[in-house]
């Protein structure tokens, strides 16, 4: 029999490869492929049947042989394409996820690869930014910040070599869809820098990929070797970080691609003036780079026409923490944030009710169920002092403690600080300490009105987004739930 078995991370976490190893010692041929993103039925196995793939999962190693006997009919999925969690999405970004061989050249062209570059190809660079702009595509790793003029901006700029920079290095937490995309669809995000490139005149771009990943820089650098000819003269090189938080933030990605400390860079100059090596640098998370293949094959209108409002396009949500059906959502912005949590991500796993969800990691505000009603797209969001971020949202139940949540936002920004800046540096040490004099009942309403002040500081007083979204988590707990500040 033929099996259809993921190699991504998450489902090597869960055992794929034990399960894979039992199905070949059996005699039967298994084939690796990208991840569909359920990771709540990981490791899922498809068999290959008359009427097609038929998936079951969670599959453990030691039940391969009851699955091929037709005795694990309880773990049957069918077509996993046409289960609610898949069909209900809006697959542009990941419509391969699932579907393919991360390394096959001849999968990725037989699915619509390379579509996008050869009609970029043909055009003029103008014409290029003109889609993307059109397009609405917009920075899908942090403030949301539209892509055709940043682009436009290192197009106009004057320099005798030019670069484009994926970053990826995908630090916060409940997040894993840059992770999904390197391991599961790699040529993608190529293909989205090589027309980046010919939109901006770059003669070479970087993947700057946290020391974390380890599969995902070994898929990256097999697959730009594979791919190397037909992205020609533009090269790509695979840079590997330390995995400091910080250099998710633009400018310290810089500095440690340039071999220098990851501190925050003062701006201006913009890096899309004086970028890596005082070059114009395009800059773009790989979420937004994986998007651009889709609309130069497709046309920036078709992508624009999903979404609502200023945000447009799809965004691939991530599902993480305590949720019953943790994975990737890829859908168009417009839904509401209960939906998301409630109807696909079916709940808390604990079956305890949701007390708070955060959204854009662990800067990211805390919502209670009474806004659950946001809808989910940057502007809503931002009306709520809240942010999108990397769209990775973690579910917590009633049994969670949102001072201690308060404290550990402080704690963090202290461990990631570059210590370029006083309010990030010193404010995120006095703000733990001053948590922890609330939580021991010193003072309550001082200190809180201390935290106040603080986050005020540092909101406005910190050089880049680590010290300036702290207060996010912070002042959100403190708003939505003042019952777990009164203890």
């Amino acid at each position: 029999m033929r099996l259809f078995v993921s190699d991504d991370a998450a489902a090597l976490a869960c055992g794929a490869d034990a399960v894979a190893a039992r199905a070949e010692a059996m005699g039967h041929e298994v084939v690796r492929t990208s991840s569909w993103g359920m990771h709540w039925l990981e490791p899922l196995v498809e068999v290959e049947a008359e009427e097609g793939r038929i998936g079951y999962g969670p599959v453990l190693a030691g039940e391969v042989e009851a699955l091929l006997s037709g005795a694990l009919e309880h773990k049957r999925i069918g077509d996993v394409a046409a289960h609610p969690f898949i069909a209900r999405q809006q697959r542009l970004t990941f419509a391969r996820a699932g579907r393919t061989r991360p390394l096959s050249l001849d999968d990725y062209a037989a699915t619509g690869g390379w579509e996008g570059l050869e009609r970029a190809r043909a055009m003029a660079p103008e014409a290029i930014v003109d889609e993307v702009t059109i397009s609405g595509v917009r920075g899908r790793g942090g403030a949301g910040f539209p892509a055709g003029i940043k682009w436009n901006t290192v197009r106009q700029a004057a320099g005798a070599r030019k670069y484009v920079v994926c970053n990826a290095d995908e630090g916060d937490s409940g997040t894993f869809a840059d992770r999904m995309l390197m391991e599961g669809d790699p040529f993608c995000l190529i293909e989205g820098m090589a027309i980046a490139a010919l939109a901006v005149g770059a003669q070479k771009g970087f993947v700057y990929i946290r020391s974390e990943y380890p599969h995902a820089i070994a898929k990256m650098e097999a697959a730009v070797r594979l791919s190397a000819h037909l992205i020609a003269p533009f090269g790509i090189e695979i840079r590997t970080g330390a995995g400091a938080y910080v250099c998710g933030e633009e400018t310290s990605l810089l500095n440690s691609l340039e071999g220098k400390r990851g501190e925050v860079r003062a701006k201006p100059p913009l890096p899309a003036i004086e970028g890596l090596f005082g070059c114009p640098t395009v800059v773009n998370n790989v979420l937004t780079l994986a998007a651009v293949p889709w609309v130069l094959a497709h046309g920036g209108q078709a992508y624009a026409d999903y979404g609502t409002g200023r945000s447009r396009g799809t965004m691939p949500v991530q599902l993480a923490g305590n949720v019953k059906h943790a994975g990737l959502f890829e859908t168009a912005f417009g839904l509401t944030l209960g939906e998301l949590v409630n109807e696909i991500g079916g709940g808390t796993a604990s079956g305890r009710p949701v007390k708070a969800v955060q959204v854009g990691g662990p800067l990211g505000a805390y919502f209670p169920p009474s806004l659950f009603d946001t809808v989910f797209d940057y502007e809503e969001f931002t009306a709520r002092d809240g942010l999108i971020g990397h769209a990775g949202i973690v579910v917590f139940d009633d049994s969670v403690d949102m001072a201690r949540q308060a404290r550990f936002a402080f704690e963090f920004c202290a461990a990631e600080s570059c210590g370029k800046c006083t309010p990030c540096r010193l404010g995120a040490v006095r703000g733990r300490e001053t948590m922890e004099r609330v939580i021991a009942g010193e003072a309550r309403d001082a200190n809180l009105a201390l935290v106040t002040e603080l986050c005020e500081t540092m909101k406005f007083g910190s050089l880049c987004a680590l010290g300036g979204f702290t207060p996010y988590p912070v002042m959100s707990a403190i708003t939505h739930f003042p019952e777990d500040f009164a203890r």
